[in-house]
């Protein structure tokens, strides 16, 4: 009984230090610009990760653009993160690689808007919103299509 206390007990330290692994790199526009030609350049199989990835980075430079105050770039990476939060949409197949990891990626993307969101200005949070909404949405797609597997 002792051990598997024990192996419960690591395993919930494990998960936020998981967590924070997501956020440790910090993004710039190159490596986003990058991402972005290798999602589109990649095989249909390996895009819906590859594009969770590219609008994870994305939400992570909007949240330190409108910590620096540049509200005004933040809500432009916000909004190209919705064009690619659609792609995801159609990048989404039962046979596509790594699922499980974008439906995941995506969920952390999702909780980290919903932090922006509280964080944000009244008049931002209209773009914040819809940018939460699409991105729940394509989360839920990819659980249920991790789901059908």
């Amino acid at each position: 009984m002792r051990k598997l206390s024990v192996v419960l007990l690591m395993g919930a330290l494990s998960l936020p230090a998981c967590a924070a692994s997501l956020d440790s790199k910090v993004p710039n526009q190159q490596t986003i610009e990058a991402l972005e030609l290798r999602a589109s350049q990649a095989q249909p199989r390996e895009q819906c990760y590859l594009y969770a990835e590219l609008v994870h980075e994305m939400v992570e430079f909007s949240a330190r653009q409108y910590a620096a105050g540049d509200v005004a770039q933040a809500t432009g990476w916000l909004k190209r993160a919705q064009m690619f939060t659609s792609k995801i949409h159609m990048a989404l197949a039962v046979n596509d690689k790594k699922l499980k990891d974008a439906q995941i990626l995506l969920r952390h993307t999702a909780f980290r808007l919903t932090e922006l969101l509280r964080a944000s200005d009244y008049q931002d949070r209209p773009v914040v919103e819809q940018t939460l909404a699409q991105l729940n949405e394509a989360q839920n797609e990819a659980m249920l299509a991790v789901f059908k597997k």
